[in-house]
């Protein structure tokens, strides 16, 4: 039997979160037999226009049960209908699990879905999302996060991440990569994983320092020098070092660094808790460079952050 994922919209909602229920399309078109039927909600049902302005036909809440809800978002955050949020409520006892995207955590928010757990929303609007409801736990710098039965995502794109995970969490890994491949996005950003990518921060304009950094973010194993990257975009160490440096504001090793930190920090978030096994897999080869680099770099050693990361699971576990 196909599990049915709804995706609830309102007036205004962002055209873009459409693009979740092509991530459970794709899952359909490489899994046999399908494992999803895909439905867009509403409250009342009928046409819903989003804020650029394309209509949407949906269906009813109330007329269409779903074994997955995903609330989505809005550019410009409004004060949610409290029909719909009835509805929310109503539905939440007979779904398996429900999501939201962006701005969608603050209608799950008052419908009540987020008191005492962990979720995140865009990271422009966490703070206001703390603020509103101080009963939920916001972490405003996390691509998505699951708390028992409710997911949350941070902004925009976000939702894809959201929804390669809900597959991942149904039908595997394998099944998920391969969604993710057709789709030609990222398997995966974690969920524990930072808004703001160490390559997004860096920036470069060249296509081929772009390209340096995606190989090195793919073999962080690996020793990764001056002379490896430069070999692989065709350029001389000595060039690619001093276009790297004036492209980056940072030197080749320093930006390795930050992309190490990242999966590292990002492998603790997602419940590794072995140093040792993180430092090699990341690259670090030790567990002293590895401490050195995050001491250096976020104020606290790793195994504070694993400590961290252990309590915020327990407490999930509790709740």
């Amino acid at each position: 039997m196909r599990a049915r994922i709804g995706l609830v919209v309102f007036p205004g909602f962002q055209a873009l979160d459409l693009a979740t229920l092509t991530v459970f399309e794709a899952a359909n078109l490489i899994h046999q037999p399908a494992p999803y039927d895909v439905v867009v909600l509403s409250q009342a049902g009928g046409t819903v226009r989003s804020s650029s302005g394309i209509d949407v036909e949906t269906y009813a809440i109330s007329r269409r049960r779903c074994d997955t809800l995903i609330v989505a978002g809005a550019t410009i955050l409004q004060d949610p209908e409290p029909a719909l949020i009835t509805q929310l409520r109503k539905a939440a006892r007979v779904t398996r699990r429900i999501a939201a995207t962006c701005t969608g955590a603050f209608i799950l928010a008052e419908a009540g879905l987020l008191d005492e757990r962990r979720a995140t929303t865009h990271w422009a609007l966490a703070r206001e999302l703390q603020m509103r409801y101080p009963n939920i736990k916001v972490d405003e710098d996390k691509i998505y996060i699951k708390d028992g039965p409710v997911w949350t995502s941070a902004g925009m794109t976000a939702c894809l991440d959201l929804a390669v995970a809900l597959v991942e969490a149904d039908l595997g890994s394998d099944l998920a990569k391969a969604v993710a491949r057709k789709l030609v996005i990222y398997h995966r950003r974690s969920g524990g994983q930072s808004q703001f990518s160490a390559l997004s921060e860096l920036e470069p304009n060249s296509d081929r320092v772009r390209e340096a950094l995606r190989y090195a973010r793919e073999h962080l194993q690996e020793d990764l020098s001056v002379e490896q990257l430069a070999e692989h975009v065709h350029w001389s160490p000595r060039h690619f070092s001093r276009v790297f440096q004036a492209q980056t504001g940072m030197a080749p090793a320093k930006a390795i660094e930050k992309l190490r930190l990242e999966a590292a920090r990002a492998m603790i978030e997602d419940g590794h808790s072995s140093v040792a096994k993180i430092a090699a897999v990341t690259g670090f080869g030790d567990e002293e460079r590895m401490r050195r680099a995050f001491v250096r770099t976020l104020g606290q050693p790793p195994k504070a952050f694993v400590h961290q990361a252990r309590a915020r699971q327990d407490n999930v576990y509790l709740n």
